[in-house]
């Protein structure tokens, strides 16, 4: 079977070959912390973590980049005395951050604030200068622009021609050759507080929002990596200008375009003046985050996406059902454990999910195993049904939603200290496999005991290692 991923930028389903099969590397638009996140954030986190998962399961290793923009236009509007810029971002941050976790949104391999990586900024910049697709506004203003008639390319991603898009609104036209012409950097204006600025070669200013993202993916990734994803309100200008600055910089930048659906709420788009804009604190605070997180996948990630009790109530149902059927089982073999690992998942799952990411069907086969399940318990066979159970929690744990996870049960250690504990254990999983690589077996068995005298089993399978808390 060959995974296969829908590519904005060709318009069509391709196969999905990564240049380096052990170490897959993506980078996802993460988000800008001037407010407190809502669903259609949570809807775009959930579908790469998904995403990700399943990469493990195919492949050896994924590198996830999820960054930050803590400096632009409207964190500083929404900033206040009482409360500075800077201060609101991290704390947005951080609720972005608990929010991720309580549905169970596994943090990236890395999450790089945009202020930490000005000077990657200000290199890039210069570049383009030196490439002659970038100048500096003639005025002095210490603006510097990216020049879109230097790029012929300019407009691949969205298949849109230069004259019929709409002029860049990211900055002030004042030094402008062309109206869609896109800020690298803004320079310093009086109204804006002294801490928001960063020195350059042009003056002090701080950076335009699409050049922050290029920067970030070539510090962690490299100039070339296997997939930039982020939400389809992304596409333009953010991403066809991080696209073009990358590409004219000399870069190959991302090899696959991957973008989820938007959300709505009762068939209509979110919107402030609807009064239907739905905060994830509100969601999480009246539904089981579980529940969430199952209605949120439930629909394709290309698709849109709608919000309603009736869905959330869908899939409250769809839960029960599986984790009836589990406690069934685990009545019926007297074991009071849960499996983290079975045998591989249903052939239909496995081609459900390799075909662009099929959750809906993939979630059709998990229920057909669960019916089946359910039937071979009636029937006395408990072989059948002992099988239905361990594919069930295989495929439950690989789309997150596995009800009997201690991390979904009452006082089970679930959000943020959940999270913290996966990202040690598979930074520990890292450093053994590393060591197993340079066949340096000694410090392999010291970092597998260090694991194990803590409570936690690891087993090696061919899609890699998986770890799990000991019971008893």
């Amino acid at each position: 079977m060959t995974l296969r991923l829908f590519d904005t930028r060709a318009q069509a389903v391709r196969d999905f070959v990564p240049l380096d099969p052990a170490n897959v590397t993506v980078y996802v638009c993460g988000p800008t912390v001037q407010s407190g996140p809502h669903i259609g954030h949570l809807r775009g986190a959930l579908s790469f973590d998904i995403l990700a998962r399943w990469l493990e399961h195919r492949f050896a290793r994924v590198t996830l980049v999820r960054n930050v923009t803590d400096i632009d236009d409207k964190v500083l509007v929404n900033a206040t005395e009482q409360e500075p810029w800077w201060a609101l971002a991290y704390r947005m941050e951080r609720a972005f951050s608990d929010a991720y976790a309580t549905i169970g949104i596994r943090p990236p391999t890395y999450e790089p604030r945009a202020t930490g990586h000005v000077p990657q900024m200000i290199e890039l910049i210069g570049r383009l200068i030196e490439r002659g697709h970038a100048y500096p506004a003639p005025d002095g203003s210490g603006d510097v622009y990216f020049d879109v008639r230097s790029w012929p390319e300019y407009g691949e991603l969205t298949h849109q021609r230069l004259d019929a898009m709409e002029a860049a609104a990211d900055a002030d036209p004042r030094g402008k050759r062309d109206p869609h012409d896109f800020a690298l950097w803004k320079g310093a204006k009086p109204d804006e507080p002294s801490s928001a600025v960063w020195e350059s070669p042009w003056g002090v200013g701080r950076p335009g929002w699409h050049i922050e993202c290029s920067a970030m993916a070539e510090r962690y990734l490299g100039r070339d990596f296997d997939i930039h994803g982020g939400g389809l309100d992304l596409r333009f200008p953010h991403h066809e200008n991080e696209l073009a600055q990358s590409a004219a910089a000399g870069h190959g930048f991302a090899r696959y375009w991957v973008h989820n659906g938007l959300v709505t709420v009762d068939g209509q788009k979110m919107s402030k003046s609807l009064g239907n804009f739905v905060l994830a604190d509100d969601l999480l605070a009246a539904r089981d985050p579980l529940v969430v997180r199952y209605a949120l996948a439930a629909a394709h990630y290309r698709s849109s996406l709608d919000v309603s009790d009736k869905a959330l109530d869908e899939a409250e149902a769809a839960l029960e059902r599986i984790r009836t059927f589990l406690q069934r089982v685990q009545r019926t073999r007297g074991e009071k454990g849960w499996f983290v690992y079975g045998p591989k998942p249903p052939a239909a799952f496995e081609s459900a999910m390799d075909d662009d990411l099929g959750v809906p069907q993939a979630l059709a086969v998990l229920h057909d195993t669960v019916r089946a399940g359910n039937a071979a318990l009636d029937a006395g066979d408990q072989d059948a049904a002992g099988a239905a159970f361990d594919q069930v929690i295989l495929m439950t744990q690989v789309l997150g939603i596995n009800p009997l996870d201690p991390r979904w049960l009452p006082n089970g250690g679930g959000g943020a200290e959940t999270s913290a504990l996966d990202a040690l254990v598979r930074t520990m999983i890292d450093q053994r496999a590393t060591a197993r690589a340079d066949k340096d077996w000694a410090a392999a068995d010291r970092i597998r005991d260090a694991i194990a005298a803590a409570g936690i089993a690891l087993e090696d399978g061919p899609d890699g290692t998986h770890w799990s808390v000991q019971n008893g």
